[in-house]
């Protein structure tokens, strides 16, 4: 399998493609990582060096690839943090690429706006964006609950709410959805939701919430759920693998005390998870 993965880098950490290239490696899934910025480190440090790319180099890069003849090898498109609305087109363009090279390709929209600690934190009229063009575009979508509630437009309060959101964001393209860090009136203070839903159904994952606050984890599930999905074309099946992979991973880093996510030292969790959750319907 072949993902062409367009996010954010940086040199030291794992966040965007630092955070998804290795763990669907680990996977075996060979991947075509693709920047969108180059930080030095992620920006929840406060301080960092670096810069955003220009959407041009984007365009660039995968008529480099697709001059190669490979783009009909190419299984999925999956995308991150965007730092433009810019960038945002130049990879719907090869998303439309990649489609018409392999019209059995999908493309995962991980619509990286804000969360609920931070708000919104990326610039102006990527969030537009997501909603009016990349969603619509997209076959799958991985928003947080702060990113489902702002792109459906509704409060997610109960579960019931958050089946809704879920429908009103499937309305909009993407067949396929996983919803992390969901926490409705039903979920104990000691645990965390993540639900996805397909035409199967709905289904939830309930994890302990643990004692941690890192960078990455999102990317690496968001990465992780759709190599799964496209493997099983199963939302039960991708979410309890990549729900059980990312919860050890983050159990060894809790353990550690480490500000960074241990994607390499805690990385038999992406093949052998220690604890294995089981999505339930709902």
């Amino acid at each position: 399998m072949n993902i062409l993965s367009i996010q954010s880098h940086v040199a030291y950490g794992h966040v965007g493609n630092a955070a998804t290239v290795f763990p669907l490696q680990r996977i075996g899934v060979e991947v075509w990582p693709i920047h969108t910025v180059q930080f030095s480190n992620h920006t929840g440090y406060g301080a960092w060096t670096g810069r955003v790319f220009e959407a041009e180099l984007i365009t660039e890069l995968v008529r480099g690839i697709a001059a190669r003849g490979v783009l009909g090898q190419c299984d999925g498109v999956l995308s991150g943090y965007m730092g433009s609305a810019e960038t945002g087109a130049a990879i719907l363009d090869a998303v439309a690429q990649v489609k018409a090279a392999n019209p059995g390709a999908r493309y995962c929209c991980d619509p990286v706006i804000g969360d609920v600690v931070r708000g919104v934190y990326v610039r102006p009229g990527i969030a537009e964006f997501m909603r009016d063009f990349a969603l619509p575009a997209a076959d799958v979508a991985t928003p947080n609950q702060f990113e489902l509630e702002l792109l459906s437009g509704r409060k997610v309060a109960t579960l019931d709410d958050a089946r809704a959101a879920i429908a009103a964001l499937q309305t909009l393209g993407p067949k396929a959805v996983l919803v992390t860090s969901l926490h409705t009136d039903g979920t104990p203070d000691d645990a965390i939701d993540l639900v996805a839903a397909d035409a199967m159904g709905a289904f939830r994952v309930r994890t302990p919430k643990l004692p941690i606050a890192v960078n990455g984890a999102g990317d690496a599930i968001a990465a992780l759920f759709f190599a799964h999905y496209l493997r099983s074309n199963s939302a039960d099946v991708a979410l309890s693998r990549a729900s059980s992979s990312v919860f050890g991973v983050l159990k060894r880093t809790a353990d550690a005390a480490s500000r960074e996510i241990l994607l390499i030292d805690a990385q038999e969790e992406f093949v052998n998870p220690g604890r294995v959750f089981a999505a339930e319907p709902i």
